[in-house]
């Protein structure tokens, strides 16, 4: 369980650092072609707000890359839940205001991560 878990964390970690890329360096041209909704007359105009928001996921995934460098296992699962509930939250709050897609993109990978760290921690 915990081989999955840290797994799922790297995959939600490399997502992000995919977000910070798409948002700080690619938003005005892959973004136009992933974001095929948004009016293409936005994104130029949209730019600096994208970057801050690739910033964040920079962050986000940074600090559930930190989890994997920590030695006390009690301090690494209680960084990594709180790193994931950011992103689940950030993700849930995407599917209510954006997106549904969101939630299942994002929110979904993390709350699972959560439930098998809190599992873990029982067994």
């Amino acid at each position: 369980m915990e081989v999955v878990a840290k797994i799922l964390i790297g995959i939600i970690a490399f997502l992000h650092f995919y977000f910070l890329w798409l948002e700080m360096f690619a938003w005005t041209t892959k973004g136009k072609k992933v974001f095929r909704n948004f009016p293409s007359d936005l994104f130029e105009p949209t730019k600096s707000m994208a970057a801050n928001q690739g910033l964040y996921n920079g962050f986000l995934a940074s600090g559930l890359i930190w989890t994997f460098f920590i030695s006390n296992i009690e301090w690494s699962t209680n960084i990594a839940i709180f790193f994931l509930s950011c992103v689940a939250i950030a993700g849930i709050y995407g599917a209510i205001s954006v997106s549904k897609k969101i939630f299942y993109i994002q929110a979904l990978p993390a709350i699972v991560a959560i439930l098998l760290l809190v599992v873990k921690r029982f067994l």
